[in-house]
C-alpha cells in the first residue's frame, strides 16, 4: 500500500445549507489533513481514507456567522476541535464512479455516511509527479450530529435548513 498526500492548494471541503428556506449559504473548511493509503488510486476500492477537519477553520465569508458556527450553538470548536471521517468500504459502481462509506464524527456523534465519488483522472504535474483527481458528494441531516440550533421565522419555517450538502474536491500525489 502506497501513501498519498492531499494537495491542499488544489483541493477543497465545501458545504451548503438552506438559509431562511429561500437561499443557500455556502462555506468551506480551510484547514484539514488526510491519510490516504492505496495500492492504486486508479482503482479506489484499494484505498483506506481518513480525514481530520479543523472545526475552527469554518469559512462562510461572514465573520459573525463563522464565530456563531464555532460557538456552542453549533460546532463548539473549543470542546470539539476536529471533525473526523474514516472510510469503512469503497465499492465501484461503474466506470469512474464509486460509493465511499465511512464513519463521520461531528462533536461527539459518529454516524455512517456514504459519498458518491467520481475519479476525474490522473496526470503528471510540471515537476514530474503523478497526480490524481476526485470529487465526492453527500448529504447529511445536521441535527443527527447534534447541530440542532435554529430560529423560527415569523413567516413560517426556520432560519437554518436541516440538510447539509457536503462536496469534496481532491488532488492527491504520492507521499
Amino acid at each position: 500500500m502506497a501513501k498519498w498526500n492531499v494537495d491542499v492548494a488544489h483541493s477543497s471541503i465545501n458545504f451548503q445549507v438552506k438559509h431562511m428556506m429561500v437561499s443557500k449559504v455556502k462555506g468551506a473548511f480551510d484547514s484539514y489533513s488526510a491519510e490516504i493509503e492505496a495500492a492504486d488510486l486508479a482503482d479506489l476500492t484499494t484505498a483506506n481514507i481518513q480525514f481530520t477537519i479543523d472545526t475552527a477553520s469554518i469559512n462562510t465569508r461572514n465573520e459573525d456567522r463563522d464565530n456563531h458556527l464555532r460557538a456552542a450553538d453549533f460546532f463548539d470548536a473549543e470542546a470539539y476541535p476536529a471533525i473526523k471521517f474514516n472510510s469503512t468500504s469503497i465499492t465501484k459502481k461503474s466506470g469512474d464512479e464509486y460509493t465511499l462509506t465511512g464513519d463521520l464524527t461531528i462533536k461527539d456523534v459518529t454516524k455512517p455516511v456514504t459519498f458518491e465519488v467520481e475519479f476525474n483522472g490522473k496526470g503528471t504535474n510540471p515537476w514530474g509527479q503523478e497526480v490524481y483527481g476526485f470529487e465526492a458528494e453527500t448529504k447529511i441531516d445536521r441535527e443527527e450530529f447534534g447541530l440542532t440550533w435554529n430560529a423560527a421565522l415569523e413567516t413560517g419555517g426556520v432560519l437554518v435548513g436541516k440538510e447539509i450538502k457536503i462536496s469534496v474536491e481532491l488532488e492527491v500525489n504520492p507521499a
